[in-house]
């Protein structure tokens, strides 16, 4: 009599497409949206793939789901799966898909945006989400491909890769100087209303410790909006220490004491490598390095020479 073993199934192609999106996405609702199908038929899906590959392909993490040494295996045969079908595409290929940021505000408004308007001229399908957060860097990046964050990260994981300098200044509008004089030196800002991010939510050492220059003032606003920053100093709130690339485009705010109060702090870029493998990913990051050099000097403070 002849013994037949049994062979395991195969993964389903498209089972494996369904990983990718929840990996990308970090939950089955939002990979579901995407896809056009619904929340029951996304966990039939990874559990049709989990019996095919014997295992667990993601595990619940703190923020959605997260992969598993096994579900980072079949995510590289996924993604094959994914470029496969794009070349056998008649038309040339095309960029598509959603990049998903997690960055400060002022990052998100002067580098960001100008910069997916650059991707999409080219590659109208490429869309981008941002969720401003001023935070340290995410031990899980669940549903997110890019983290910027201020200072240098520890990462696991993940890619880290130094961006750029900016400088914090400290500015006051021309108003509340005419009605308050101005201030002779650092040393008689004591006392001195500041304008700054909330000091018992600060979770960023770096912007914590650019605060070193204005120890002796009092807060007057505070929130964990930088372009609230901006707006209460030229309301007339106090002195806000800004970052020079906002600052700098209202010509009704003044910078003082540039040589004794400029604090430079680093923007990060933290990558997962597997946001990496994505072509859409990769066109963002080039058309954010490619808007940094364009602005490098308003993002340190020096004038831009025009003809």
């Amino acid at each position: 009599m002849r013994i037949t073993t049994l062979r395991p199934p195969r993964p389903n192609p498209d089972d494996l497409l369904v990983l990718l999106a929840v990996s990308r996405a970090g939950r089955y609702t939002a990979a579901a949206a995407e896809l056009g199908l619904n929340h029951t038929t996304i966990a039939r899906r990874i559990a049709a793939l989990e019996a095919a590959l014997g295992g667990r392909v993601l595990a619940r993490g703190a923020a959605g789901w997260v992969l598993t040494a096994l579900g980072e295996h079949a995510i590289a045969a996924a993604e094959g799966v994914e470029r496969a079908l794009g070349a056998l595409s008649p038309e040339a290929p095309r960029l598509a898909g959603v990049v998903r940021l997690s960055a400060t505000d002022g990052f998100s408004g002067f580098i960001a945006s100008p910069a997916i308007v650059a991707v999409r001229r080219e590659h109208p399908d490429v869309s981008l989400e941002i969720v401003a957060a001023q935070r340290r860097v995410a031990q899980q990046r669940v549903g997110i491909d890019l983290e910027v964050v201020v200072g240098k990260p520890h990462v696991h994981r993940a890619e880290a890769v130094h961006l750029a300098d900016y400088a914090l200044g400290l500015y006051a509008s021309r108003a509340y100087l005419a009605q308050h004089g101005m201030p002779r030196s650092p040393a008689a800002l004591d006392g001195a209303p500041l304008v700054y991010f909330i000091e018992s939510m600060l979770q960023v050492d770096a912007l914590d410790e650019a605060r070193r220059s204005t120890r002796g003032m009092v807060d007057a606003v505070s929130s964990t909006n930088v372009y609230v920053h901006v707006d209460a100093t030229r309301a007339g709130a106090g002195f806000g220490l800004l970052p020079a690339f906002l600052a700098d485009r209202h010509d009704d705010l003044v910078r003082l004491f540039a040589g004794e109060i400029d604090e430079r702090l680093p923007y990060w870029l933290v990558c997962r490598p597997e946001a990496l493998r994505q072509p859409a990913v990769l066109a963002f990051i080039e058309a954010m390095r490619l808007r940094i050099a364009e602005v490098a000097d308003e993002l340190i403070g020096r004038p831009v020479v025009t003809a």
